[in-house]
């Protein structure tokens, strides 16, 4: 007889720190280009727009070929693609320590997104072959509090690093490439021989173990559409459209604060070392929230209001911090924010995973994390052009809380609407 729980917990051991680690180095190095610009852009000559264009093309690269990325990972396993998705960003990440000019940087934020596309969506994908569903939210949350240690850690080894300028003969900004690309291309060797595929090729799984996955899984897809399983199909699902129409707010609140909370606290007149302490805090806050909201959700049987409550939440914050002058009280509710736009995140992601399995799964969960994606493309060249228009680094927040609210309202509509769609016999409604 097999113990439902333990078994739960062998995998959440064997499988969630390894990936949670991965995650933090992508992060860092997917946000390195926020502490790099406190010096690169002069280093290069050009404008706040302009290198907000650059860093913001890595969403482009991601954009075109996340879908066929993750069809490539159903294909050969999450070992051996993982483990170039890390290497080759890696690489790039190094490369962007030797940038010339400004041309050479716009080339490899776009290669940075073309070679990291696939890991995000491909770690849900492979979630949906390990974990039953009603344990899917809790596992994307634990995931993605390893994004906000991402941010507390990187932010205070940006600031840090930023002061090592003229060490050996690199510059500050150099030094942020060169410290946060090395570790991913040690973490993807690490991953071709750490990291298991599938269930049945386990070694740490026994037969029984083993056999219960298979038929809790299979029985949780056998209600599913027969195009479910379809990765080509799955992409024109009206459904998958909808959920990536309504994730697009979240990158862009997300990419669009995260990116620039290290220009605005600079605002306040603090050294690039305690910008990057205190930009600790708000990420603390947010790795609570990950924890605390999907844990709430998974105990629920309506997911809506743990989507929509806290996006207003964030929404309202956003604005606050830009219509109240007072430093401390914009910081926090910037910190209040940023934990409002990352907590809902896992718990919309436990939604498409109930109507989509294996290749669709690959492809639908690419779909709507590439296009959701456009939202941080959109995010880093909106919010430079609004500061450059208003000579505020505090006013793009009009902007992102006008963003998050409409997506809010998006995710309430959309899901009552997919509920309504559900046979009665489905075990939860969002």
């Amino acid at each position: 007889m097999v113990d439902e729980k333990r078994l739960i917990s062998k995998i959440t051991w064997k499988l969630m720190p390894f990936l949670g680690i991965l995650y933090l180095i992508a992060y860092i190095d997917r946000q390195n280009v926020s502490f790099a610009k406190l010096q690169m852009v002069d280093a290069l000559g050009m404008s706040e727009y302009a290198y907000g264009l650059g860093a913001s093309l890595f969403f482009i690269g991601y954009f075109l070929f996340e879908v066929p990325s993750n069809l490539f990972l159903d294909r050969l396993g999450a070992r051996v693609w993982f483990a170039r998705i890390l290497v080759s960003w890696g690489i790039v990440t190094v490369a962007l320590a030797f940038t010339q000019n400004a041309t050479m940087f716009y080339i490899l934020r776009f290669l940075l997104g073309v070679c990291e596309a696939g890991f995000f969506p491909g770690v849900l994908y492979l979630l949906t072959l390990w974990f039953p569903s009603v344990y899917r939210g809790r596992m994307v949350g634990l995931f993605m509090i390893f994004s906000a240690i991402a941010n507390a850690v990187g932010a205070p080894l940006g600031g840090v690093l930023l002061d090592l300028d003229g060490l050996y003969g690199f510059a500050g900004w150099e030094w942020v490439f060169l410290a946060t690309g090395i570790p991913a291309i040690i973490a993807g060797i690490v991953t071709f021989f750490y990291l298991p595929g599938r269930p049945e090729n386990a070694s740490f799984l026994t037969g029984e173990e083993k056999d219960w996955l298979e038929r809790r899984l299979a029985a949780e897809n056998a209600g599913m559409g027969e195009h479910a399983g379809n990765g080509f199909k799955a992409l024109i699902d009206p459904r998958v459209l909808l959920m990536a129409l309504c994730y697009v707010a979240f990158p862009l609140s997300a990419y669009g604060l995260s990116y620039w909370l290290p220009t605005i606290v600079k605002a306040f007149g603090v050294s690039n070392t305690v910008n990057g302490f205190l930009n600790i805090i708000p990420w603390l806050l947010v790795a609570v929230a990950l924890y605390a909201v999907p844990a709430m959700a998974d105990k629920a049987q309506s997911k809506t209001p743990y989507i929509v409550i806290p996006a207003f939440i964030g929404a309202a914050c956003l604005l606050l911090s830009a219509l109240i002058p007072n430093h401390t009280l914009q910081f926090a509710f910037l910190c209040v924010a940023a934990a409002g736009i990352f907590a809902p995140q896992p718990v919309f992601w436990s939604l498409p995973s109930r109507f989509l399995k294996g290749a669709g799964a690959a492809a639908g969960l690419a779909a709507i994390n590439s296009v959701g994606n456009l939202g941080g493309f959109v995010a880093q060249n909106v919010v430079p052009w609004i500061k450059d228009q208003s000579g505020s680094t505090i006013a793009p927040m009009f902007f992102l809380a006008a963003c998050l609210a409409a997506g809010a309202l998006l995710v309430f509509f959309v899901t009552r609407q997919l509920s309504s769609r559900e046979p009665p016999a489905a075990p939860s409604r969002v």
